[in-house]
């Protein structure tokens, strides 16, 4: 265990699984109070809390739903009311839905997909902030996608336009909340998470393989590092930045 976070508390959305199971499991060993948030995966997100308690790091269930505002309130409140302050705040939870072109895109299906990872994100947000000001070194920390710089390939548009939404947000609170809150992003390429099991073959994943100069793709530990120094007080003059994890595949 190490001290690094030692007296902090860490909120993460949509940590039950893949980069924010990685990301509760690194803070935790790295000696903060974790919540762990999980919408419907509850099964995987108590398997996370074993890990970080049978690790011994502290954290706690938070169940709820980002999407609708009541809920989103209460996750951050609820996480608040056991950890006593709030520190950092990682913006996971999202999910893509489904996939739909922008002509034929159901205005159901695009609501779903906006509120679900740009309100959603919003929300937890808007909620957090006096707590992660009160102690003058809170740190937010969003991840967005490879698909925000290309645009969203093979009907993702909708997904890419809500993590669109979600960057321009994080340049906006650098702003608006420093010095009190440091704002940042990290933007992660293609990660073999169980995201991509369920939704992408393997030809797929090794045409994605092929297309990075690192010659594979990522691990969910390798951004949930990053994650970490960013939410750290080494990254203590990062403010507003957007960090690529993509293995060289797309170079600004």
């Amino acid at each position: 265990m190490s001290t690094e976070f030692s007296g902090r508390s860490a909120l993460i959305t949509g940590s039950g699984v893949g980069i924010g199971r990685a990301v509760a499991l690194r803070l935790a060993a790295r000696g903060a109070f974790v919540g762990v948030h999980y919408r419907s995966s509850r099964d995987e997100a108590e398997q996370t809390l074993r890990d970080i308690e049978s690790a011994g790091g502290k954290g706690l269930l938070v169940q709820g739903d980002i999407a609708v505002e009541d809920s989103a309130n209460s996750i951050v409140d609820t996480f608040v009311a056991a950890a006593g302050r709030l520190d950092v705040l990682v913006n996971n939870a999202g999910e893509p839905i489904d996939r739909a072109t922008i002509e034929s895109c159901p205005t159901e299906l695009w609501r779903k997909i906006i509120d679900t990872n740009l309100t959603g994100t919003f929300f937890v947000t808007r909620r957090a902030i006096p707590h992660l000001r009160a102690h003058g070194n809170g740190a937010i920390v969003n991840n967005l996608s490879l698909s925000v710089q290309t645009g969203g390939a093979n009907g993702a548009g909708a997904y890419a336009a809500a993590k669109g939404g979600i960057q321009v947000m994080t340049r906006t609170l650098a702003r608006e909340l420093a010095p009190q809150v440091r704002t940042n992003a990290v933007m992660p390429g293609v990660i073999e998470t169980r995201h991509h099991e369920l939704s992408t073959s393997a030809q797929r994943m090794a045409e994605y393989r092929d297309q990075t100069p690192l010659g594979r793709n990522g691990g969910a530990d390798e951004v949930a590092a990053t994650i970490a120094f960013l939410a750290s007080d080494d990254a203590s003059f990062l403010n507003g930045a957007l960090v690529d994890i993509n293995g060289g595949r797309f170079l600004r």
